[in-house]
C-alpha cells in the first residue's frame, strides 16, 4: 500500500536503550493524536477477543546527534510543521503537566531534545529530517 504521508521518529542517537524506547512510545502517542494518521479497524483474535486499533501505515524510526535534533526542529518550525517533541527534562518528570511546564521553560534553540515526530506530507517529512539515519 503506498501513503501520501510519512510518519517519522528521530531518537538521540547518545541515549541507552531503555530511554530510546520511552521516547518512542511517547512521541507515537503524541503524533496519532493528528488528523494525518489513520488508524485500522479493531482487532479480533479466534478466540474472540478485541485488540485496539493500529496506526495502517509504517512508522520509521531514525536517530540523529542532538545537534541535528536542534536542526531538525527549525526546520520544521520554519515550514510550520506539527511536530511532537521530547527533551531530556522529562525522563525526571512524573506526568504530563511537569512535562508541558518543564518544555516551557526552554526558548526553541535551547530545548534540551532526545526526539522528534512527526506525520505529514512524504516531502516534508523528508524535509524536515533530511541527515537521519535508519535506526539500527
Amino acid at each position: 500500500m503506498q501513503f501520501d504521508t510519512k510518519f517519522a521518529i528521530v531518537v538521540a542517537d547518545d541515549l541507552p536503550a531503555w530511554q530510546k524506547l520511552n521516547v518512542v512510545s511517547f512521541l507515537s502517542g503524541g503524533v496519532t493524536s493528528s488528523p494525518e494518521v489513520n488508524t485500522g479497524e479493531p482487532y479480533t483474535d479466534a478466540t474472540g477477543n478485541k485488540y485496539l486499533p493500529l496506526c495502517i501505515q509504517p512508522i520509521i524510526v531514525l536517530k540523529a546527534s542532538r545537534e541535528k535534533l536542534s536542526t531538525f526542529i527549525n526546520r520544521a518550525n520554519r515550514n510550520q510543521a506539527e511536530l511532537a517533541i521530547y527533551i531530556e527534562d522529562m525522563f525526571a518528570t512524573g506526568n504530563d503537566n511537569d512535562n508541558r511546564q518543564t518544555v516551557s521553560q526552554y526558548v526553541t534553540d535551547q530545548l534540551p531534545l532526545v526526539g522528534l515526530a512527526m506525520c505529514g506530507d512524504k516531502k516534508l517529512v523528508d524535509k524536515v529530517f533530511k541527515g537521519a539515519k535508519l535506526h539500527d
